[in-house]
């Protein structure tokens, strides 16, 4: 494997670090291709019911590698644009939960990525910061999807435009993480998260992570949306299992299998 970015499992959960701390995790092409390789490779294992998204050294992400980046033209720079998404598209596209677990800086590139997880852990001392500006550029793997998402259009529009940082306990009220935690402590309590995840049903998180993602829909083609996944759902071993084991008083055993 890449030492790029390691893997290792705790139980149903794949802890994903990216592995390159003397640059603070700095993203360069090397790092794109391998983050996008064994994201792709736990979503298609089905050992894996959650992953855990981090960085070594006490930093998550300081960004796009600038010493790796020079003046261009479209034809040259569209196959990098590319690998980036890839890794967006991994995080989006698995039905599997992904919580990021932020600790130090998380900038530019490194904001896009952990505002691409489905839950985002960070120390109170972390730094969420849209730097691309700093060096011309206006952002990309899908931050212009997942910033307004979180902190409404408006909020997003001026954190874009002033770069501006946010403290992990400042981004908590304004809804750009949803746990903050005392330094230090960010991976093990997204590996809790991630466990509370990965003992649930996983069709049913998976629906869940589908109906929210994408353009907004109209609430009458939700409706239809519901009605469909909700009818198939109804029609697995995880729902037998659920009404089980609430009558039974005791711990739903999930896994995920359609009848």
């Amino acid at each position: 494997m890449n030492d790029l970015v390691l893997a290792e499992d705790r139980g149903a959960v794949r802890i994903v670090t990216l592995n390159r701390p003397e640059r603070k995790n700095a993203i360069d092409l090397p790092l794109r291709y391998a983050l996008a390789d064994v994201l792709e490779a736990a979503d298609a294992d089905a050992r894996v019911r959650a992953i855990v998204l981090t960085g070594a050294g006490g930093s998550f992400c300081s960004g796009g590698d600038i010493s790796t980046m020079q003046r261009a033209p479209r034809h040259e720079t569209t196959a990098r644009a590319h690998a980036a998404q890839r890794v967006v598209r991994a995080i989006w596209s698995t039905p599997k939960p992904v919580v990021a677990a932020v600790e130090g800086p998380a900038y530019g590139a490194g904001a896009a990525l952990a505002l691409a997880c489905d839950r985002i852990v960070a120390a109170s001392d972390a730094t969420f910061a849209t730097t691309f500006t700093a060096v011309g550029l206006a952002g990309d793997m899908g931050i212009f999807a997942s910033l307004p998402a979180r902190v409404g259009a408006p909020r997003a529009r001026q954190m874009l435009m002033l770069g501006t940082r946010t403290s992990g306990e400042d981004a908590l009220p304004i809804g750009l993480v949803d746990s903050v935690v005392e330094p230090g402590a960010a991976l093990d309590a997204a590996l809790a998260d991630a466990e509370r995840l990965a003992a649930g049903p996983p069709l049913a998180l998976g629906v869940i992570k589908q109906m929210l993602s994408g353009e907004p829909r109209h609430p009458l083609a939700v409706l239809d949306l519901e009605v469909r996944n909700q009818t198939q759902l109804w029609d697995t071993d995880d729902f037998a299992e659920g009404v089980a084991a609430f009558a039974e008083k005791r711990r739903p055993q999930f896994g995920g299998i359609t009848t």
